[in-house]
């Protein structure tokens, strides 16, 4: 792929992603997607089922699937779509997917030692139990045992343990109850304010919409709007238009 020179230091956004396009197999699932994040922003990224919101997270992930033919992601002046998805979790990226991939036969507390066995390490055990309380409490329990909602503070908890820069939410709340959502938005306003920069896929987009600063709409792999998230909240055509909501 081409590479264009990275932005000055001074007028160039944090995260950016620039006419991405990507295929699983022949099917063309990303068409130019493109973005911006300024340091500290929550981006909602929406659209309906099939939109290629999940894909293009993991394609901003450097994951192997869906291919990423063309297109450039920077994150603070690095190329990350020279790497592999190895080298891009070192400098932070966070995927934290929709099944959460907690690891069998270990408690809570394993689960986070094991995030923070190689540098770079980000927050101690302590303040993650302090922004997750839940997880202090069941720290001894086997993390498969959880609930959803606990099994997905403990998902996000082990991104924050690894030293997370751009953190990448796929569906945070699918399945949770009302109550478990309203918690886990809570705790992500205080990640934040603390200064995190993240990405969140969601199909409850009154949900995500309330909690981002930003939005971008997908439509059949393309954007189709990108602008703030209260534009979205307040524009009934558009969000009934592309998000059936």
């Amino acid at each position: 792929m081409s590479q264009s020179p990275a932005p000055a230091a001074s007028d160039r956004p944090y995260f950016q992603a620039r006419d991405l396009h990507a295929y699983y197999g022949q099917s063309y699932i990303v068409q130019g997607v493109g973005f911006e994040i300024r340091e500290g922003e929550i981006l909602a990224l929406l659209g309906r089922n099939g939109a290629g919101k999940t894909s293009t997270l993991r394609a901003i992930a450097r994951l192997d699937s869906p291919q990423l033919q063309r297109g450039e992601v920077w994150l603070n002046g690095q190329a990350l779509h020279t790497m592999r998805a190895h080298q891009a979790a070192r400098l932070g990226v966070a995927l934290v997917p929709e099944d959460r991939r907690i690891i069998s036969g270990l408690t809570v507390q394993q689960n986070l030692q094991l995030a923070r066995i190689a540098p770079p390490l980000g927050w101690t055990l302590e303040e993650v139990y302090e922004l997750f309380p839940r997880l202090g409490e069941r720290k001894s329990q086997e993390g498969t045992t959880l609930s959803g909602g606990e099994q997905q503070m403990l998902a996000i908890a082990r991104a924050l343990v690894r030293d997370v820069k751009l953190l990448l939410l796929d569906e945070p709340y699918e399945g949770l109850a009302p109550v478990i959502v309203q918690e886990i938005e809570r705790t992500l306003r205080k990640v934040r304010d603390l200064g995190m920069t993240a990405v969140i896929v969601e199909q409850n987009a009154i949900a995500a919409l309330t909690l981002a600063d930003r939005a971008v709409i997908l439509d059949m792999g393309e954007v189709v709007f990108d602008g703030s998230a209260k534009e979205v909240l307040e524009n009934e055509d558009l969000r009934h238009e592309y998000l059936a909501v």
